[in-house]
């Protein structure tokens, strides 16, 4: 039915574009359907407009032809006017039936529409109870915000309130004074823990009382009474109980460390008497530095009195040097017998004293030593003394800062004024041992524990130390290098010639600088220094001048024997001390090596001077093109093989034994005829090139020449055995 009406409107509206098109056709733009009042005239035509029109119509006209429907009725060949009104026709009976449908409906319909009334009645009665509700809720809202606001004043009040009540509260608290103050103030012992207690209570009322009476509260003078005797009261039994501890440090025979440590526990006692009576605060500090210096004093003298009795009896004299003879004086050198002295040029075990262990180990106690015989070397007592200095200090200065509430420069102004008569007195004392002190070893390992003690101190973070350990280092310094200059001058003014006898055995003078040199340099390594490095390089350049003048008083092979078995020594005594590639070790490695190869060189010089000669010779020849000139050498050349072959195992016989009688340490002998060995079986190596030259090839006596290989058997046999 809707595609049946769809269609009908389709073909009447065309029917009715159809006829509306044909009477613009019949009437034309001038015809009564027109509409115009007036005709229009020809010029007035609206060209433009009717272009317009057709153009719409056309338009249409394609659009409904297009229409399926359409389409399909102009296939048929059905007539449209026909066909329209049958379309009108079957319009009019579908409304027909659509109004009897709507009649038998009525019923439902009127039901329905006074359903809808009804319920349009209630929808209005819900809109007024949704009005008086709003209204309600906004009365509400009102008045919640005014509760709000009385809520927000009352919130300010109580604030207000509370933060009067607090101030109140703390004032009322701090003027008012309990009774168990001022009975524990007035009744109980300052070793109470309750004492302790109030007399903080009793420090922070004061200080509020204080603070208010600098504000002009006039309630602090109902208690500025009562607060003033309580504050009287304690300063006094404070004063007495403090004074009573430190007179108990001038007790004889008192470890003064333990009633200092008990002290600590009442540190606020000197506190309390900084913030409330100075006068009182500076009496007790006073008193504390006057004893403190004294016993600190008293004890380090007596140490110090007492620990110089056990130095060695013994002790290097301004005579004990590096280049003085042994018949000079009777000193070290000339009594080997003692069982206990200070040793002036070797450090032996003495290097122990700066050693980790040893360094902060127990210090010596005289008597103890005294009863069991013992005796030291002055460096054992200087670290003792400067031990027992550097531990009570830091323990010193750390109590200074904690119990009296100081810190920075005046920690260090208080401290030595406790320590500063003690310190004094063991510069003193330092200064006046080292004006007679010549013992180079001692002061240097003297100037490594002040080093090693200082770096202590560091760590313990205690600085009050660092100022005297530059005084001390300024007074070992100076006389170290005195004594090494000393030295230095010594070896540099001695004559070979008044030392008596010599021989090719090492110099005692040259031990000594070896004994000294490597115990200087295994000490230094442990914290460099140059300025010792170059000390001891201008020692070395004057004993290395010293041997060689030695060494001129001898014939030219008992020179070299001399500087051999010299610097063979020194070598060897460095070496078990100092590192392998110091300079000295590699100074004397230089001068021992070419000494030997000169040696090597003079020892194969008599038995085998013709070869070695002849051999230069014919290899400068043979290097220049000369090599016809070696014709006229045969006769020399059956000379030296003949000689080589009768007298070489002789010869090398002679020469092992005269190596091993010059040379001390068989070990260096035993490298030097190796050597010796060595360059022998190279020279007749050469030897036998020269002779396979054409010029000499023919040459009879090649026949008698010995094989390289036999000859390197041979000479194995001869190597000695160390």
């Amino acid at each position: 039915m809707a595609a049946a009406a769809t269609m009908a409107a389709a073909a009447r509206e065309l029917v009715l574009r159809a006829g509306a098109s044909d009477m613009e056709e019949e009437e034309g733009p001038l015809g009564a359907g027109s509409g115009l009042q007036e005709p229009l005239q020809l010029g007035e035509l609206d060209i433009t407009s009717d272009e317009f029109i057709l153009d719409e119509v056309d338009i249409h006209i394609q659009a409904n032809l297009e229409d399926e429907l359409v389409k399909e009725a102009l296939k048929t060949g059905v007539d449209l006017r026909h066909y329209s009104k049958q379309v009108e026709l079957e319009l009019q009976q579908i409304e027909q039936k659509s109004i009897r449908d709507y009649i038998q409906e009525s019923e439902n319909i009127a039901s329905l529409h006074n359903q809808i009334t009804a319920c349009d009645a209630v929808l209005e009665r819900m809109e007024q109870m949704l009005g008086a509700f709003q209204s309600d809720l906004s009365s509400i809202s009102s008045e919640i915000r005014t509760l709000q606001e009385q809520s927000g004043a009352m919130n300010i009040r109580l604030r207000n309130r509370q933060a009067v009540r607090g101030k109140l509260g703390e004032l009322v608290d701090g003027l008012v004074v309990p009774s168990a103050l001022v009975t524990a103030i007035l009744e109980a012992p300052v070793t109470e823990p309750r004492f302790l207690e109030q007399l903080q209570e009793l420090d922070a009322k004061a200080a509020a009382v204080r603070e208010q009476e600098a504000r002009g509260t006039a309630a602090c003078a109902d208690v500025r009474g009562v607060l003033d005797r309580l504050r009287v009261k304690a300063v006094t039994k404070i004063r007495e109980f403090i004074l009573q501890k430190i007179y108990s440090f001038r007790k004889p025979m008192t470890n003064y460390q333990i009633p200092q440590t008990a002290l600590l526990k009442y540190r606020f006692f000197y506190q309390f008497l900084l913030g409330n009576e100075r006068a009182t605060a500076k009496e007790i500090r006073d008193e504390y530095v006057e004893t403190l210096s004294k016993i600190y004093l008293s004890y380090f003298r007596s140490y110090v009195g007492r620990l110089m009795k056990v130095q060695y009896e013994e002790v290097a004299e301004k005579d004990d040097l590096m280049g003085v003879e042994d018949t000079a004086k009777k000193g070290f050198f000339s009594k080997p017998s003692l069982r206990s002295r200070n040793t002036v040029f070797t450090l032996g075990a003495r290097g122990a004293v700066i050693s980790p262990s040893e360094l902060e180990a127990p210090i010596l106690v005289p008597h103890t030593a005294q009863r069991g015989e013992q005796r030291y070397p002055f460096e054992a007592l200087f670290r003792s003394q400067h031990y027992a200095l550097l531990d009570n200090s830091c323990r010193e200065y750390l109590f200074i800062c904690e119990f009296f509430v100081v810190s920075g420069p005046a920690a260090h102004d208080l401290f030595h004024a406790v320590m500063g008569r003690t310190l004094t007195m063991m510069l003193k004392h330092l200064e006046s041992y080292l004006a007679d002190c010549y013992d180079a070893i001692a002061v240097f390992l003297c100037i490594h524990i002040v080093l090693r003690f200082r770096n202590v101190t560091a760590k313990r973070d205690v600085p009050a130390l660092d100022r005297y350990w530059e005084q001390v280092l300024a007074l070992l310094w100076p006389r170290f290098e005195l004594i090494l200059e000393m030295n230095v001058q010594s070896v540099r003014s001695t004559d070979p010639q008044r030392l008596g006898g010599l021989d090719t055995r090492p110099h005692y003078i040259t031990r000594r600088y070896a004994e000294f040199s490597s115990a200087l340099v295994s000490i230094n390594q442990t914290i460099p220094n140059e300025r010792t490095l170059q000390l001891l390089g201008q020692l070395q350049v004057e004993v290395e001048n010293f041997v060689l003048r030695v060494a001129a008083e001898f014939s030219r092979k008992e020179q070299l024997v001399f500087l051999i078995n010299n610097y063979d020594m020194m070598l060897g005594v460095l070496m078990e001390r100092a590192a392998d590639d110091s300079k000295e070790v590699e100074s004397f490695q230089q001068l021992l090596s070419a000494r030997t190869q000169e040696f090597i060189e003079e020892l194969l010089s008599p038995p085998f001077g013709g070869l070695v000669a002849f051999v230069k010779e014919a290899e400068v020849l043979i290097e220049r093109g000369q090599a016809e000139r070696l014709r006229g050498e045969e006769a020399r050349v059956t000379q030296l093989i003949r000689g080589f072959g009768s007298s070489w195992k002789a010869s090398v016989e002679s020469l092992s034994q005269d190596v091993m009688r010059s040379f001390t340490n068989f070990r260096n002998g035993t490298s030097i005829i190796q050597g010796a060995l060595t360059q022998l079986i190279q020279l007749y190596h050469r030897f036998h090139r020269v002779l396979s030259q054409p010029q000499l090839r023919a040459l009879p006596a090649r026949a008698e020449l010995i094989n390289i290989h036999h000859l390197m058997v041979e000479l194995k046999k001869h190597k000695p055995n160390f």
